[in-house]
């Protein structure tokens, strides 16, 4: 798990956000539809917006920092206390998930 090496994970809990943004170093973002798996990139024709050293960038890193206040961050600590059915369902999604 990506948290157990560092990467900091946050769960946004008022509910759902299909948003696809980064900010790298308060210089770099992107900002887009884009999943990074081949069914977005080659056939729903999805796209992004790669930004440098503009003052969207900051807007977007002030935008996360708002939205860091109302999640929750995950740890390596966040699937120990998922039941054994929830994990079993889990695996059994991910068979389907390239159907998806």
């Amino acid at each position: 798990m990506l948290a157990e090496k560092g990467v900091r994970i946050f769960e946004w809990k008022p509910g759902f956000c299909h948003a696809k943004m980064s900010v790298a170093d308060d210089c770099l973002a992107t900002c887009g539809t884009i999943n990074l798996d081949y069914r977005s990139l080659y056939h729903h024709f999805e796209n992004g917006c790669f930004m440098t050293d503009v003052p969207a960038v900051l807007s977007i890193k002030e935008d996360f920092d708002e939205t860091f206040k109302q999640c929750r961050e995950v740890t390596e600590k966040y699937s120990v206390k998922w039941s054994a059915p929830h994990r079993l369902s889990r695996m059994i999604m991910r068979l389907f998930a390239q159907l998806l």
